[in-house]
């Protein structure tokens, strides 16, 4: 086997030639029908056996031509969106749009932006109008109400537009300050503090603003609590002024704390200058333990909050001991478990309360100290509740620390021989801070009034 190559027949001799004849006729069939194939469109199969002529195709009349319309997507064009702000009752939002389709569906939106929240909240309003291509709609914000806002709030607010095709469009946010037009503010800035004034010198703002810096390290020293945010303090003329910029105001308001805005205003002048130092120095406090408790839980309870203000403020008025003593002659203390809800509208009751309240400050503060007060503090921001605060740091409840204040205040306030009335007149105080207004202040507002 070792030399043997493949052996090769030709081709056309394994080939005859009928063979050869059968398979160039198949491939001359293949190549027609593939040829005629292409020639037909795709669709409707071509009858060739029909041979018509086609008849003449008449065109369509011409339309007269018609103006442009907007884009089929919704061309939405907003022409004007504005507010216009009336301190400090009312903001008038305005709208003026148009578009190819029917405009079916307007709304406003709105939140005020420097409000303290755990969550950004947006009021939706439904605007009621007539459809069309083109609106001119407006909705008025009537404080009245639903509450006011102080000088210096930021609201933001926005529009959402629908169509009758279902297109949808919204506008850019745009921002208005609720500012207290009224007076031409001037302003200082100090320490995260910025005061604004219109009436009286550069000294008198200045002489204020140092109030403002050792009220807050007077507070710092006794509790470890101070400002985590920038505050704003209004300096208006006279109480009159502070009225005018709120809603329904009481006669004897002198001033407001709005503590999620971190705004205060006060009326304060050269005559009552003194008042005015002390009125700033317990607002500012609400303000800092506002900003150190804040939790979306629960609020420090109001012997605390209002003790800590009135202490700042330095020694206890004689008016304030006086009602303290009175209440301790006749075995009418209120229990600290009472002071933790709001504070009775009847001035004996409300002026009182303000004297325990700093009373029981001063007892946690003197015998306890600084730390524990800051702790205090710390744990409420934490949600926790009264009772539970106080055993933490403390180690008793608000029972416990009755019975130990009662026993401190017999020793700091003792009673001297003879009768001790209570106080015809008292502080009264509503919701929104009208800055410890004393007997003299509440006189003076009253003359005021009637001039």
């Amino acid at each position: 086997m070792k030399g043997l190559r493949p052996f090769k027949l030709p081709l056309d001799k394994l080939i005859s030639k009928d063979v050869k004849r059968a398979v160039l006729f198949i491939l001359t069939v293949f190549l027609f029908l593939s040829a005629a194939t292409a020639c037909v469109p795709t669709g409707k199969p071509l009858d060739v056996a029909q041979d018509k002529t086609a008849a003449p195709v008449e065109a369509p009349p011409a339309k007269p031509a018609e103006p442009a319309k907007p884009a089929a997507t919704g061309q939405f064009n907003v022409l004007n969106s504005s507010v216009i702000p009336d301190f400090p009752g009312k903001l008038l939002f305005n709208l003026k749009a148009e578009n190819g389709a029917n405009i079916t569906d307007i709304r406003l939106h709105y939140t005020v932006v420097d409000r303290e929240a755990f969550a950004r909240v947006a009021s939706e309003v439904f605007i009621e109008f007539t459809p069309g291509a083109s609106i001119d709609v407006q909705w008025p914000w009537d404080m009245r109400k639903t509450g006011g806002l102080p000088t210096g709030a930021i609201i933001e607010y926005w529009w959402t537009l629908k169509d009758a095709r279902g297109n949808q469009t919204e506008t850019t946010p745009a921002k208005i300050n609720f500012d207290d037009k009224r007076y031409a503010w001037q302003s200082i800035t100090e320490n995260n503090v910025t005061l604004y004034w219109y009436k009286g010198n550069q000294s008198f703002a200045d002489e204020l603003m140092a109030s403002v810096q050792q009220a807050l390290v007077r507070l710092a020293d006794n509790t470890g609590a101070h400002l985590k945010k920038p505050v704003k303090l209004y300096i208006y003329a006279n109480s009159r002024d502070v009225q005018g910029a709120m809603i329904f105001p009481q006669e004897w308001t002198g001033g407001a704390a709005f503590t999620e805005f971190g705004i205060i205003f006060l009326g304060i002048d050269s005559s009552n200058l003194e008042w005015g130092k002390g009125a700033i120095a317990h607002e500012l406090s609400h303000l800092v333990v506002h900003q150190m408790t804040f939790n979306p839980y629960i609020e420090p309870p109001p012997w605390l909050d209002e003790g800590l203000a009135t202490y700042n403020q330095g020694a206890l008025d004689a008016t304030f001991v006086g009602a303290l003593k009175a209440a301790m002659s006749s075995n009418s203390l209120s229990s600290t478990r009472s002071l933790s809800s709001p504070f009775s509208a009847f001035p004996a009751q409300s002026y009182l309360a303000y004297a325990q309240s700093y009373s029981l400050v001063e007892y946690l503060l003197t015998t306890y100290g600084q730390s524990k007060m800051l702790e205090l503090l710390t744990v409420f921001s934490e949600g926790s509740s009264y009772d539970g605060a106080l055993k933490k740091v403390y180690g008793f409840d608000m029972d416990g620390l009755d019975t130990a204040w009662r026993s401190y205040v017999a020793r700091r306030y003792p009673l001297t021989k003879g009768i001790i009335r209570p106080l015809p007149l008292a502080l009264i105080r509503n919701s929104i801070e009208p800055a410890g207004i004393t007997l003299d202040r509440l006189a003076r507002v009253r003359a005021e009034r009637r001039s």
